[in-house]
């Protein structure tokens, strides 16, 4: 399950990743908390409407992907508040698809490279989802109505946060990189320089595969939230470096 603030996170953020989990077997749903209604520059637009086409983009773009369902919140972008009724939404959607592993956005990264500085609904989704996931989901006594609605606990077991200050796993999308850029391309009402992005996309793909000796990669921070000893070691002890 990826979580996100608002339509288009997912295909900016670890979108190559999803397809390629997809592909190798995995069910992925997408919850997007907003639906992106401050999302336009013209103060004089309408936001509901704004909202609709934002909708429809992001399920275009899961369709490329290959998510199962998209599930939007319907939270007020640019006030998102991580508060009990958006964990009550998150603990309900965790409880009904019981995924293994839950993406979302990394919410301890304030600033990116010095330069820029994370959005607060990111961060905002990133802390629900975390919350959502430990300890609600797998408390019978959290939201209780739930579980006597049938919907029992569940125990997430990973969390891989993107847009992370302090990643530590890399994911081969050499195979889903074009995926991932038809999905952006989903987005035309926030594609100013459709070729730019693209141009960007690929660099940074490149950037981070040559790191792991692929054609692109995708990188994120991973939270073991249940070990399995039966599993191999997900954070294998990182190389020596060599030199001074």
């Amino acid at each position: 399950m990826l979580i996100t603030a608002h339509p288009d996170d997912s295909e900016f953020g670890p979108a190559g990743t999803a397809a390629a989990w997809i592909d190798a077997g995995s069910v992925g749903r997408l919850v997007v908390c907003t639906s992106g209604d401050q999302g336009g520059e013209d103060p004089n637009a309408d936001p509901l409407e704004l909202a609709a086409l934002r909708e429809a983009e992001q399920r275009a773009a899961a369709k490329v992907i290959g998510y199962d369902e998209v599930v939007f919140l319907h939270q007020p972008d640019g006030a998102l508040a991580n508060d009990l009724a958006l964990r009550e939404h998150l603990v309900r959607e965790i409880r009904t698809f019981k995924p293994d592993a839950v993406l979302t956005h990394d919410p301890e990264a304030i600033f990116h490279s010095g330069d820029r500085i994370n959005h607060t609904d990111h961060r905002t989704a990133g802390m629900a989802a975390v919350d959502a996931v430990y300890p609600a989901a797998r408390n019978p006594m959290a939201f209780p109505w739930l579980a006597r609605d049938g919907l029992d606990k569940h125990e997430v077991r990973r969390l891989y946060l993107f847009w992370s200050n302090q990643p530590d796993v890399y994911v081969d999308v050499s195979a889903t990189l074009e995926r991932k850029l038809e999905a952006l391309r989903a987005h035309a009402s926030q594609m100013k320089d459709p070729a730019e992005t693209d141009s960007w996309v690929r660099r940074w793909a490149a950037e981070l595969g040559s790191k792991i000796g692929v054609a692109a990669a995708e990188r994120l921070r991973l939270i073991i939230v249940d070990e399995d000893p039966s599993e191999p070691d997900p954070k294998p002890a990182p190389a020596p470096q060599v030199g001074g």
